[in-house]
């Protein structure tokens, strides 16, 4: 039931009451919801309070128009928390997908020079990259930076297909205490794109992202490129996590 004597401006009532019906399954994905004129007639509300409710659930991905007829469900896109305690491939896992992540190139100890983000510029740390694939198709390149003294010896342990979070914990008795991240729209060079199996310059989430621990400022550095075509990447505020 709308109420027009709450704060909240009727369309947005009505854009919540909408949603909650799509996730309850009342509206399934695929099906048609009542036409603007149905929904007026029964929350006694104008044609263009309808329409503004239906537009912010288009904006928001929930909803389609279809020229001639109607507005329909759309399928829900995955999500993924891109900034979780348990770590990215951590999150594809929880959502019962198929994971799966290898090495790209071998862990190695050797002088970083790269661009002033990074806060090993300059120095020694271990660097590797790896390639995450979700039901088979690739979604997420990593180039990683860790802390020489603090992953001292890491070269030595099997990382295929093994959480770092966790081989951090159990190995070396680390769990980040906080951390940052940054992003921006980027482009695919074509090594990126044929990793990804996506064209040369189509748009990827490239993502930065810091973990302090209680020994160092910085013992994690990361920089990460995202396939949005196949997912939601999304950020749970306050969490901090690597996979």
């Amino acid at each position: 039931m709308l109420n027009p004597h709450a704060p909240i401006p009727l369309y947005r009532q009505l854009a919540d009451l909408l949603s909650a019906r799509i996730r309850s399954g009342e509206y399934a994905p695929g099906s048609r919801i009542p036409s603007e004129h149905q929904l007026a007639a029964a929350h006694g509300l104008g044609r263009p309070t309808i329409r503004q409710s239906l537009d912010l659930l288009i904006r928001k991905g929930l909803l389609t128009r279809r020229r001639g007829s109607g507005t329909y469900v759309l399928e829900p896109q995955q999500e993924v928390d891109l900034f979780s305690l348990d770590g990215t491939s951590a999150s594809f896992r929880k959502k019962g997908l198929a994971v799966e992540t290898r090495l790209l190139t071998p862990i190695q100890l050797k002088p970083v020079a790269g661009t002033s983000e990074n806060p090993f510029n300059g120095q020694p740390a271990y660097c590797f990259s790896r390639l995450t694939r979700v039901t088979e198709t690739p979604v997420l390149l990593e180039v990683l930076y860790l802390h020489a003294a603090l992953f001292d010896g890491i070269q030595r342990l099997d990382l295929e297909g093994r959480s770092l979070s966790a081989i951090a914990e159990e190995q070396y008795y680390l769990r980040p205490s906080g951390g940052k991240q940054s992003f921006r729209i980027a482009t695919a060079d074509p090594e990126q794109a044929r990793l990804l199996a996506v064209a040369s310059g189509s748009p990827l989430l490239a993502v930065q992202r810091w973990l302090t621990f209680a020994q160092t400022p910085c013992g994690v550095f990361s920089e990460l490129w995202c396939r949005t075509d196949q997912f939601v990447f999304t950020q749970t505020i306050g969490g901090t996590g690597y996979a």
